[in-house]
């Protein structure tokens, strides 16, 4: 193991949780911009949203495959130069004439993503001393939580201040700072022996992995299936476009705090905060729909936003009661689902939205969540929660 200092090792740290931040970000920044970007590239919302698709599928594949593909390249150098790759695609994005080179320059994401992910879940163990292992696995990982709901509001006012491309050059320029971030402050970092197939294989085998996995894979399907298309849910309610960046920045915000009251919810019972997190995400996209524009509007986006930030940290919370002694391999295989499904829920919803309108993808992700709570009542449960440096 390489051996840092305390300070030295928190630098790494923060500044890999940094890099989760900005991978998943680019992933999500075409939510809140379909109808620009739409129009720009001549195609429909339904299908501008397949970036998202697109990106997703990609980064499920390259989860488990780009660590074996990188073969004894230093983590180090692997990272900083994913991140290099991630601010290239994000420029191409931004620079697209087409719609079919944004397919490209999505795909190049995916991969960019999938890696980060993936090399970033086993690193806290490798940066800090082991009693702090549960903190900077948390803090790492926090980088996914806040971008899954910040970056979009963040995007959004872009955006609308400066036209949808700049916000693809600004996360471009983040990306390539993170990257030289990462090559000034992380140590090196020597490849390790990566799980094989087999180890996944016997993961999947086990039922409270199997279920937490499958409640993961319900309640993002159907959160992206509807989040992916909520500019157009929100337009068709009536509500304009300046009041929706403030909707989503206000839903992002309840994203932040929901976080941390999950995660201590987790800490204590993990499959009752999910479970909890499944009826508030029903009830919110239920109330939306009732109630698409004014109060009731603001209350689902708050209610959402605070149900979906949860959900990052109780299914690492999860994964890490689940299967203690493979915390690498479980992490690689939690993220193959997740981007999984983002994948399928945004391919799913734009299919929904171009043949039905958008407003019904908000069903479609209440029927998700309340599977995801049959899920894990029909499952098995971790039967302790994780510790720190377990």
């Amino acid at each position: 193991m390489t051996r840092v200092d305390r300070t030295t090792g928190w630098a790494g740290v923060l500044v890999v949780a940094a890099g989760t931040f900005t991978v998943v970000t680019s992933e999500m920044l075409p939510v809140g911009l379909l109808t620009p970007m739409g129009a720009a590239l001549q195609v429909s919302e339904g299908t501008a949203g397949q970036t998202l698709t697109i990106t997703g599928v990609v980064a499920a594949v390259s989860a488990p495959l780009v660590v074996p593909a990188l073969g004894r390249l230093d983590r180090r150098r692997a990272l900083t130069a994913l991140m290099g790759l991630l601010a290239a695609a994000n420029w191409l994005v931004a620079w697209s004439p087409v719609f079919w080179v944004t397919v490209i320059a999505r795909v190049l994401v995916g991969v960019a993503m999938g890696g980060v992910w993936s090399l970033a879940a086993g690193l806290a163990v490798r940066l800090v001393p082991a009693s702090a292992v549960g903190r900077a696995t948390a803090t790492i990982f926090s980088g996914i939580a806040v971008a899954s709901v910040l970056g979009v509001p963040a995007g959004t006012f872009l955006g609308e201040l400066s036209g949808w491309r700049s916000a693809f050059v600004a996360v471009g320029v983040l990306s390539a700072a993170v990257a030289l971030a990462m090559a000034a402050l992380l140590p090196p970092l020597p490849a390790e022996r990566a799980p094989g197939l087999r180890g996944v294989a016997a993961l999947l085998r086990d039922p409270r992995v199997a279920t937490g996995l499958a409640a993961v894979a319900l309640l993002v399907i159907g959160h992206f299936g509807a989040y992916t298309y909520i500019r157009p849910v929100l337009e068709h309610g009536g509500i304009g476009v300046a009041l929706i960046g403030t909707l989503l920045l206000v839903y992002g915000v309840a994203g932040v705090l929901g976080n941390f009251l999950a995660g201590a919810a987790a800490a204590r019972s993990v499959h009752r905060a999910v479970q909890a997190l499944a009826v508030l995400l029903a009830g919110a996209v239920l109330l939306l729909a009732l109630a698409p524009s004014g109060p009731g509007a603001a209350l689902a986006l708050v209610v959402w936003g605070a149900a979906y930030g949860g959900v990052s940290v109780c299914a690492q919370t999860w994964m890490m009661a689940a299967a203690p002694q493979a915390r690498e391999t479980v992490s690689s295989l939690f993220a193959g689902v997740f981007n999984a499904a983002i994948a399928l829920g945004a391919l799913c919803g734009g299919l929904v939205v171009d043949a039905i309108g958008a407003p019904a993808v908000l069903t479609w992700a209440a029927v998700f969540a309340l599977g995801a709570l049959v899920a894990v009542a029909a499952g098995r449960v971790p039967t302790r929660p994780a510790r720190a440096g377990s």
